[in-house]
């Protein structure tokens, strides 16, 4: 998926996932984007800090059939 398609899944409430279902791309009060691992919180940005590379291969991104 593309920086674009990911950010647009998430702003329609699709479940985005990266690597496995244990990491959400989320999204914050803020708008921005990250990459969250559910069981403690922890998150890293979904971008670097100039926002043209995604942190994580983009074939890792895909929306889950499993309800979040």
């Amino acid at each position: 998926m593309t920086i674009e398609e990911i950010k647009a899944a998430v702003d329609a409430g699709k479940p985005v996932r990266w690597v496995h279902d244990g990491y959400a791309v989320t999204l914050d009060c803020h708008g921005q984007y990250f990459i969250t691992f559910k069981p403690n919180q922890n998150s890293v940005g979904l971008t670097n800090r100039a926002g043209d590379k995604l942190n994580g291969r983009p074939e890792d991104f895909y929306i889950s059939e499993v309800a979040a």
